[in-house]
């Protein structure tokens, strides 16, 4: 028996004392074939000072067996010394049979650093020497996959199925492409591949995307399926319940709709668009009060979302709660990209609450907006009139009478500005 069989026995006896003894020894008497399985199997089982130390020694001998310098750059990666490891690869030149291992573990670094970029050119150095090299050519898809590219990632997993390869490394390719489609708004395209995975060999990001794929197709039945089992099996997955909640309603399903977005609320209490759909399907329902809680509950929890902002801004107004509303927009007016339903809303609170001038001064600064809305042009031109800004009330009656000239009233006060 070798010294490097003996070590490893030893190490597996977990004699680490006497290993130490027979790895010096190995390492100083066995040949070189023994050193390197030594080297192997010592990586493996985490030993990486000994498998480098092994490594070295035997490129000190060999300084043309490039594929030791990839076998210490894989070790020095994995200690964190990415900058020695990219060294170690860079002395291999283009010309060696190592060189496409060596782009392959670059790839791989620079994408733990997060250089997706650098990590692709690799790559795609590495298809150009090996086009038909299934390792490099899954590489290349996942990457793109993962940097969103899912375009490009379609046609490189294709390559692969066309060969008979439908997964690698337990990636199911069939499912990547579904995903990539569905990714890609290519969405009939999508359920083609998705379909062709059964329901039990499905993870939840696939049942999510499948379910969310029927939406788009507004196959809204075959969505809520999915979405209803992902749910039963994984509960905690807080993504879902906004799209089952949506393909309920459009089933005209609102209490239960209702039913699952306060339920994905209790697995997601911050998710500010929850609040907003919850909010909307208790509209629906005449739950007002319940509404108007969510609504403020998802301005409190982003301010920032100038949706649910506007949504409890037209709720307040048709509550008739002025004071409120003024109070919620005023903190918005510096944002210079305002919706104009703000001003609307600002001026009938202001209007209602017998403050002409602010209330005339919003709705000038709705009026670009809002042109051929006939309730606005005749509440704005009321108050106008009111106001004493003539000029203006005529200008929008005029509009209003355009769009409505069944309007009785406004055609008469129309007509006493042609006759001033």
């Amino acid at each position: 028996m070798s010294y490097s069989e003996k070590a490893l026995e030893l190490l597996e006896a977990g004699k680490i004392d006497e290993f130490n003894k027979q790895y010096n020894l190995a390492l100083h008497h066995d040949n070189d074939e023994l050193l390197y399985s030594l080297a192997e199997e010592l990586y493996s089982y985490g030993f990486t000072d000994q498998a480098k130390e092994l490594y070295e020694k035997l490129l000190k001998k060999f300084p043309d067996e490039d594929e030791l310098r990839t076998d210490i750059a894989d070790i020095l990666i994995s200690e964190g010394n990415t900058d020695e490891a990219l060294e170690k690869l860079s002395e291999i030149s283009s010309d060696s049979p190592a060189y496409l291992q060596s782009l392959m573990v670059q790839a791989d670094l620079y994408q733990t650093q997060g250089l997706f970029e650098v990590s692709k050119e690799k790559l795609l150095e590495a298809k150009k020497i090996a086009p038909d090299e299934e390792v490099v050519s899954f590489a290349l898809a996942e990457l793109l996959y993962n940097m969103g590219e899912y375009n490009k990632a379609i046609p490189v997993y294709l390559s692969l199925i066309k060969k008979g390869i439908t997964n690698i490394s337990a990636v199911n390719l069939v499912e990547r492409i579904g995903i990539s489609y569905a990714n890609d708004s290519k969405f009939e395209n999508a359920i083609g591949y998705l379909e062709q995975i059964k329901t039990i060999d499905m993870n939840s990001d696939v049942k999510f995307e499948t379910a969310f794929t029927y939406l788009q197709l507004k196959e809204y039945d075959r969505a809520i399926d999915i979405f209803k089992e992902l749910r039963d099996s994984d509960p905690q997955y807080a993504t879902l319940y906004p799209y089952l909640g949506q393909a309920l309603d459009k089933v005209n399903k609102q209490e239960e709709s209702y039913r699952a977005l306060q339920e994905g609320l209790g697995v997601d209490e911050y998710n500010e668009k929850l609040y907003l759909l919850a909010a909307r399907e208790g509209l629906k329902l005449a739950k007002n009060d319940e509404a108007l809680s969510y609504l403020r509950k998802g301005n409190e929890i982003n301010p920032d979302d100038i949706e649910i902002v506007l949504e409890l801004s037209n709720l307040l107004v048709n509550q008739e709660n002025y004071e409120e509303n003024i109070k919620l927009l005023d903190r918005y007016l510096d944002n210079h990209e305002l919706d104009p339903q703000f001003y609307w809303n600002l001026a009938i609170s202001y209007d209602k609450l017998d403050n002409l001038k602010e209330a005339h001064k919003n709705y000038i600064a709705a009026k670009p907006y809002f042109s051929d809305n006939a309730t606005f042009l005749k509440q704005a031109a009321l108050l106008c009139r009111e106001y004493g800004d003539q000029d203006n009330a005529s200008q929008l009656l005029r509009k209003y009478v355009e769009l409505e000239p069944n309007d009785d009233e406004a055609a008469y006060l129309l007509d006493e500005y042609r006759d001033d």
